[in-house]
């Protein structure tokens, strides 16, 4: 035995040099394991927890706002400039351009290239807007806003709040709450909806205006004259210097009766002869509602990068301290429902629970293979090797382009690589048990010549395992951006598997491997006198007291991994090892030598080959005929159900809401067996929003619409569910909200991906607007009528029958009456859409003073053509009265709801979702044939 010894140790060897400086160096190994394994925890406890990744795409919006314009108006005077300096951009690769004009309205969205950064993008937005604001009209109502689009602008939860109180002292507390919530660092808005808005009105009658011969600018003049507070400058008065202050701003609404607007032949006009004078709320713009209540919502919008999760318990923590403080009233009710960090805890926790138990199983298989010890060195070599990927996230961050979260891809790519981690760690120590269990090698030696001989033939198996994944860098497009997360961690998981593999584990061998068999066991009982047993216990505890329940129950798993080895699973590995593995290894021998025999290994590969070619052509065939079901991001239970309502633009948003609520009336009924928030319910709540939040939260138009409705069911995290399912309901309101005239509606759940189009979406293109509208109404009436199984609500993204009144000036007779068509536009515009002329302060509060005519004769086509335009004749010096119907006349039509573009040409789009997911490859191959058959007929 002892010339075995000295033989083995005299034999030269070949070493990696790595592997035996740090076996010679153990103490400043296990010192960084040490530290990198409390950084680990670190990174693992403080990385920002979501549950879909927040991408950031290159994806830029501009916003234009030019009241009293109609959509071709808004295309020609604002999106066509802006767009030709768009299409203008070097330096940055634009890969589309899509606009929208509406009423009052312009939204270009430009979208880059996703190798581009977002800040890059932005800035080349910016320079184009500036140089299309020369061309742009100079009275802008706004100024084009130029934004970047980020996904992380969805409401990640809402803030409900209801009591018994006025709508005005509810909005006080809103905009309390709000203020509170966007002082946090992780929340970049606290959108408010339903809200009452308090408002000045200045309402004039149109007769006793034009008796008294005052103008809309008249009246707005003496406003804005007597609403001042002026600095007058000093007086000395000794040793003193007094500042002189002349105090002239309102303090109520009823200051504005005694304002003299004009003095006609020395006679004063108060504005109260002429105007009646409200301190009213605005007519509402949006309405909220949350289990068919009133309420003010708080839609709360977290800041791209940061916590959801913590972002989520700030906000609970903020109403309880606003609470506790009496900043809110007691009996104020403040409801918190649509919580997304719900979910995202209870996901997170089921993928790591599920780590943990893969975690556990590849033990287990270890322990039988291998032997207890060496194990539980290969086992342990996964956690490490995952914290070792943690000090690589930086190199992550510029991968990926932006701060890596602990999201489910993240942690999913963590999950599939568990099996591939240990590879390296069984393959090395596997060999220096090998070397050190012949008997004739020291174990110091044999761990540095167990890596010297496997680090080539180990470096190349992990570099063609890795392999695959690198394209995957560049998967190009929303959904690389998505995915990238996935290769980018499996590749810096695996490679610190090679580093833990080489550096880390031959240390542990060196340290604690021994001889296997049953001769080298202690007793059972010696377990309880080993220090790292206790200190699995000790640590775990003090894992438990931190709050890190997740690190506790892994070491509380380990020392009792330890307790079940002694106990119960030892003679089962010996017998194992001992019995049934021999003959395993025997039988596979004799395969492996039958197969090898003459030109049978030719046979085994072509076998292989064609079987391999049969199988890929019937899962094409099995795909292809529809028969196998495919999607990428497939869609599970339901959390939230989203009910949509597209009204004609300019619907009122009082029609609108009366809309929303008999769609709210069918939902309560589908829901009866479930009340939200009965006991027992998998209903969480139901809330319903008209004009303000009520579009898909993908569509990057904030604006309010008051032809939008939308309908949000909440549903219970899966553990309160006891076993029932969300779907039905999914498939009940599809089938019960159908058929309401003129409205389009749309069901939904959230996506279980990254943001995409519709499934079906067809594109009419052309330069003639009225032409592609045709095209696009016939072929929808089409489709309407020879329907394709499985489409859901086909509509087009244009309505292309938006009612209009159209004033017609004749410009001869306005000429000689000396009146322009912009003075007619701007009167009627003042009286219809109204003029802010100024504002009413109280305290830290403005308030708007708003000048219009009364409702009853706004709302009087009659009463606005008899509107008499006075202005001062510049030929004869007097003050002179004009009736609008005596230079205009006024027609009923129909018009276009907006003009929409794509790639700088005016597009319409027939867009639908599918009921089936899986079958939006045979829909659309099928759609395309009923295409081809239009085309055929139409030409």
């Amino acid at each position: 035995m002892q010339s075995n010894f000295l033989e083995g140790i005299s034999k030269k060897f070949k070493e990696f040099k790595p592997t035996s400086w740090s076996v010679d160096n153990r103490t400043a190994i296990y010192i960084i394991t040490i530290i990198i394994t409390l950084y680990g925890l670190y990174k693992f406890n403080t990385m920002p927890k979501e549950q879909f990744p927040d991408i950031t795409v290159p994806t830029i919006s501009v916003t234009t706002v030019y009241i009293g314009n109609s959509p071709a108006d808004i295309e020609n005077l604002v999106t066509r400039h802006i767009e030709k300096q768009v299409k203008s951009i070097s330096g940055a690769r634009v890969v589309k351009v899509q606009s929208t004009s509406q009423q009052d309205f312009s939204l270009i969205i430009v979208e880059f290239d996703t190798d581009v950064k977002t800040e890059l993008a932005k800035q080349k937005v910016k320079d184009a807007v500036d140089k299309a604001k020369v061309d742009l009209p100079q009275n802008l109502t706004s100024q084009p806003d130029v934004q970047e689009f980020a996904f992380s602008e969805m409401p990640i939860m809402y803030v409900n709040i209801s009591g018994d109180y006025d709508g005005i002292k509810l909005k006080q507390y809103a905009d309390k709450l709000q203020d509170h919530f966007e002082d946090l660092r992780e929340i970049t808005r606290a959108d408010i909806v339903g809200a009452p808005e308090r408002e000045i009105q200045v309402n004039v009658d149109p007769y006793r205006m034009a008796a008294a011969r005052v103008t809309f600018g008249d009246i707005e003049a003496a406003i804005q004259r007597e609403n001042n507070d002026i600095s007058a400058g000093l007086i000395e008065s000794g040793e003193m210097k007094r500042t002189v202050r002349v105090r002239g701003q309102f303090k109520s609404a009823y200051d504005l009766q005694n304002i003299i607007v004009k003095n006609v032949s020395g006679a004063p006009v108060y504005l109260k002869d002429i105007a009646s004078l409200k301190d009213t709320v605005k007519t509402l713009e949006s309405f909220a509602r949350l289990d068919g209540k009133n309420v003010i919502t708080l839609n709360i919008v977290k800041r791209s990068g940061e916590n959801l999760i913590n972002a989520a318990d700030k906000i609970k923590a903020t109403v309880e301290e606003m609470q506790a403080n009496d900043d809110l009233p007691k009996d104020l009710k403040v409801t918190i429902t649509g919580d997304q960090s719900k979910q995202t805890k209870t996901s997170f926790n089921e993928l790591v629970n599920t780590i943990i138990i893969g975690f556990i199983l590849v033990l287990l298989i270890l322990m039988f293979f291998m032997g207890v010890t060496n194990a539980f060195f290969v086992a342990l070599s996964v956690p490490l090797s995952v914290f070792v990927a943690f000090l690589f996230l930086p190199v992550a961050d510029g991968i990926i382009g932006t701060t890596v979260t602990l999201n489910f891809i993240v942690l999913f790519a963590l999950l599939f690589g568990l099996g591939i981690i240990v590879d390296d760690a069984i393959v090395v120590i596997e060999n220096t048990h090998r070397i050190y269990h012949n008997g004739k090698v020291p174990i110091v030696r044999s761990a540095k010549e167990a890596a010297g001989e496997v680090f080539i033939p180990v470096l190349a198996g992990t570099a063609t395992t890795l392999a695959p994944f690198f394209p995957l860098l560049f998967w190009k497009g929303i959904i690389g951006k998505f995915m990238i997360y996935l290769p980018t961690m499996l590749i810096l998981t695996l490679a610190a598997s090679l580093i833990v593999a080489f550096i880390f584990n031959p240390v542990f061998a060196v340290s604690f491997m021994k001889p296997e068999g049953r001769e080298f066991d202690d007793r059972k009982s010696a377990i309880f006198r080993k220090p790292y047993w206790w200190a699995f216990w000790g640590i775990g505890a003090l894992m438990h007291v931190m709050g890190n329940h997740g690190t506790g129950n892994f070491l509380f798993f380990m020392a009792l991994a330890g307790l079940l080895n002694r106990y119960v699973l030892r003679d089962s590995i010996y017998f194992f090892q001992e019995r049934i593995l021999p003959g395993l290894m025997n039988r596979y021998e004799k395969l492996l030598s039958w197969v090898l025999k003459g030109t049978r290994p030719i046979w085994a590969f072509v076998s292989l080959f064609a079987i391999f070619i049969i199988s890929a052509g019937l899962l094409f065939v099995s795909v292809v005929s529809g028969r196998t079901k495919s999607t990428f991001f497939p869609s599970g239970d339901p959390n939230f159900i989203y009910v949509y309502l597209k009204m004609p633009v300019g619907t009122n948003v009082l029609y609108t809401d009366s809309v929303t609520r008999s769609l709210e009336q069918k939902v309560y009924k589908i829901l009866e067996k479930d009340p939200p928030g009965a006991p027992g319910s998998i209903v969480e709540s139901v809330i319903a929003n008209v004009a303000v939040s009520a579009n898909n939260p993908m569509d990057n138009n904030r604006s309010t619409q008051s032809n939008l409705g939308r309908i949000q069911i909440s549903f219970v995290e899966f553990e309160k569910r006891h076993g029932r399912s969300s779907a039905p309901y999914l498939t009940e309101i599809r089938n019960s909200i159908k058929n309401i005239p003129g409205a389009s509606i749309s069901v939904e759940q959230e996506n279980g991906g990254p943001p995409t189009e519709p499934p079906v979406n067809i594109e009419v293109v052309g330069e003639d607007f009225d032409e592609i509208s045709k095209v696009a109404l016939n072929l929808f009436n089409y489709l309407d009528t020879n329907r394709v199984e499985g489409i859901e609500n086909l509509q087009l993204d244009v309505d292309l029958n938006n009612p209009e009144i159209t004033v017609i000036i004749d410009r001869e007779r306005a000429l000689i009456e000396g009146v322009s068509t912009g003075q007619v536009g701007m009167e009627i515009r003042t009286a219809l859409f109204g003029s802010e002329v100024s504002k009413l302060k109280e305290g830290d509060d403005e308030y708007k003073i708003q000048l219009r005519y009364s409702d009853l004769q706004r709302n009087n086509i009659t009463d606005l053509m008899n509107m008499k335009i006075t202005f001062r004749d510049f030929n004869t010096g007097q003050i002179k009265q004009v009736p609008i119907g005596a230079i205009a006349k006024f027609d009923y039509t129909s018009t276009s709801g907006g003009v929409k573009r794509k790639n700088f040409k005016r597009t319409i789009q027939l867009q639908s979702n599918v009921a089936d997911p899986t079958q939006a490859g045979p829909i659309n191959a099928a759609l395309k044939e009923k295409i081809d058959a239009f085309k055929a007929n139409t030409r």
